[in-house]
């Protein structure tokens, strides 16, 4: 099977993913040197934005493992060491363990793929090896607009390293739809108990993403769900107003999720100029977008009233002003990289790179940052312990796997 077209060079990649050294001791203050888009405004606790470096970073280093790519928004990795791919334009991919890329898989319904919406995000369930059954998120044209919707579907694969979904089945639509082109977001991730969290945006623009505070309303949030598409039993608004599969509320556009060791759900959302957030979300807590944020508009003016702290909302965790763009999210536990161990690791689109969250119990204690010097569009941890960043080329270019291990 031929590889797909070459279109990042094998020579650049190999100069720019060189060996890594881990930064001088002099340098660990704040790896932040930019000045902040909104100066005046003040953390609400110590340590919630600009972290120091950590006292120690390992010595990196990365190798290409796949490349000649589409542009890629996720990959997941499959029982059996491939990796399963979305490509924004709307194909599946598998990825062999030595970086061949099959042709594209067959069924995967039509996506719109305009602006920021495409073909987004992808997970395995729990029993795949005996199911086959996978879960995706994509941007959908709809009569009255479009949204973000997640399909179920069983993936039959073949000896050409390609294969067919099957029983393809809508299961959510992010409602109300909206006539535009941003903030689809969406990862997902499969809950310990084998359910769906579901994280989309508010769409952006002024008129739709005020809906973030309206629990009637789809936009700016995080829903749970089963296998099935249902509202989980216990989700915070069943039997009360609101919609029954809304987990948390008050975001802005979420493309990283991630279960930390315990099963609890992390993300982290893109701010608009600065307000970046780490957040841990719990049922039913309000998270403050539109209302409440780090950061100013892209005009340079404030959001809403320019408050960053409101009763019934939450603090995020952590935050960065300027921002890193996050996408795609891992949690390390693994034995390869021990430095690592215990921390999340987030896609930068913005910073390029890796951003290294060393955590302190649930707060953030150190943040490192490994600079690959192109956008970062997900993380995931490999079988071997592993991490592996899929890249992109700024304007729609192609993609590339790129594995980091400690050198």
């Amino acid at each position: 099977m031929n590889r797909l077209p070459l279109l990042l060079s094998a020579t650049i990649l190999s100069a720019a993913f060189a060996a890594l050294p881990a930064q001088a001791q002099e340098a660990r203050d704040s790896v932040i040197m930019a000045p902040p888009n909104a100066p005046d405004q003040q953390p609400a606790f110590e340590g919630q934005t600009r972290a120091p470096q950590p006292p120690q970073t390992p010595e990196l280093q990365t190798e290409v493992v796949a490349e000649g790519l589409p542009h890629l928004w996720a990959m997941e990795f499959l029982p059996d060491g491939r990796m399963l791919v979305t490509a924004k334009h709307g194909a599946m991919h598998i990825v062999s363990e030595d970086g061949e890329a099959g042709p594209a898989i067959d069924g995967v319904p039509d996506v719109l793929a305009q602006g920021q919406g495409g073909l987004l995000d992808v997970a395995v369930a729990p029993d795949f090896e005996t199911s086959g059954m996978i879960y995706f998120s994509f941007a959908e044209q709809r009569e009255n607009g479009n949204g973000t919707s997640v399909a179920s579907a069983k993936l039959v694969t073949n000896d050409q390293g390609g294969g067919q979904l099957e029983d393809v089945e809508v299961i959510f639509r992010q409602m109300p739809s909206y006539d535009g082109n941003k903030h689809f977001g969406s990862r997902l991730v499969v809950s310990p108990e084998g359910n769906l969290f579901v994280t989309v945006g508010e769409r952006s623009d002024p008129e739709p993403r005020v809906q973030a505070q309206e629990v009637t309303s789809g936009l700016g949030k995080i829903f749970r769900i089963t296998p099935e598409g249902e509202p989980v039993e216990g989700n915070p608004f069943i039997g009360r107003e609101g919609l029954p599969e809304i987990w948390s509320l008050g975001h802005r556009n979420l493309q990283s999720a991630t279960l930390d060791s315990q099963g609890r759900l992390w993300t982290v959302e893109h701010g608009p100029r600065g307000g970046d957030e780490l957040n841990k979300p719990e049922a039913g807590k309000n998270y403050g977008w539109p209302e409440v944020t780090y950061g100013i508009d892209y005009s340079g003016a404030p959001i809403g009233q320019g408050i960053t702290e409101m009763e019934q909302t939450e603090q995020p965790v952590y935050y960065w002003d300027p921002v890193i763009a996050p996408s795609g999210m891992a949690y390390y536990d693994e034995d390869p990289i021990p430095e690592w161990q215990g921390a999340f690791l987030v896609g930068g689109l913005v910073s390029q790179g890796l951003v290294v969250l060393h955590m302190d119990g649930d707060r953030v204690q150190y943040e490192e940052r490994v600079p690959l010097d192109v956008r970062i569009r997900d993380v995931r941890v490999g079988p071997d312990g592993a991490v592996y960043a899929v890249t992109e080329q700024r304007g729609g270019g192609g993609s590339t796997i790129v594995k980091i291990t400690k050198a």
